[in-house]
């Protein structure tokens, strides 16, 4: 039995290396999100079973981190998802000839404004290229006034999730993992929705 300063340290535990593949996704979610841990009241399970109720279109899974975080802003400046940990985050896939997307852009904006100091983001990605001009085009007609206009220019960020379709939303929680997704036109703005959205961010 070790005695001294060494009978203190912890017994030295040696891993496998199949053990380490393991926990790579949680050491690059940790390291991601600087370990931002949710809110101890937030509760997935009651979100879950409000949305189950009210909003069906709103899928929950299993958490999980997405593949490709990085993407760039309206000024071509890159910019990580990571610049919004500890919020849960509406990720909300668009382009802009996508007419569903221009319908359901303004419940958004209004879901940011009702919500933006309350711990969510609503968080706009342009899927594939588009210019300037039609992207603040596309916000005027729509009278968007509270949602960043930025990019994901080569779609790795959506092709990560899975994104087939526009409009695509994902909905993050405050550690940075994917726990919902609504592929499709919705009224995010709707009282049943920020229910939802106000037991993930709790």
């Amino acid at each position: 039995m070790a005695s001294g300063p060494d009978a203190k340290r912890p017994p030295h535990i040696e891993l496998d290396p199949s053990d380490m593949r393991s926990l790579l996704p949680a050491l690059a979610a940790a390291a991601l999100y600087g370990a931002v841990s949710a809110p101890a009241t937030a509760d997935v399970a009651a979100a879950r079973a409000l949305a189950a109720d009210a909003v069906p279109a709103l899928r929950f899974v299993d958490p999980t981190v997405p593949p490709v975080t990085a993407f760039t802003t309206f000024d071509g400046e890159p910019m990580d998802l990571s610049a919004y940990a500890g919020d849960v985050v509406v990720l909300n896939f668009w382009a802009t000839w996508c007419g569903p997307c221009r319908a359901e852009m303004p419940t958004l904006d209004a879901l940011q404004q009702a919500m933006g100091d309350e711990g969510m983001e609503v968080v706009t990605m342009a899927f594939g290229r588009h210019s300037p001009v039609s992207m603040e085009l596309f916000w005027r007609e729509a009278g968007v006034e509270s949602l960043p206009l930025h990019r994901d220019e080569t779609t790795e960020m959506a092709r990560g999730l899975g994104v087939k379709g526009l409009p695509h939303t994902v909905v993050l929680d405050a550690e940075g993992r994917v726990v919902a997704e609504l592929i499709g036109e919705a009224d995010w703005a709707s009282d049943d929705m920020k229910a939802v959205l106000a037991a993930l961010a709790r």
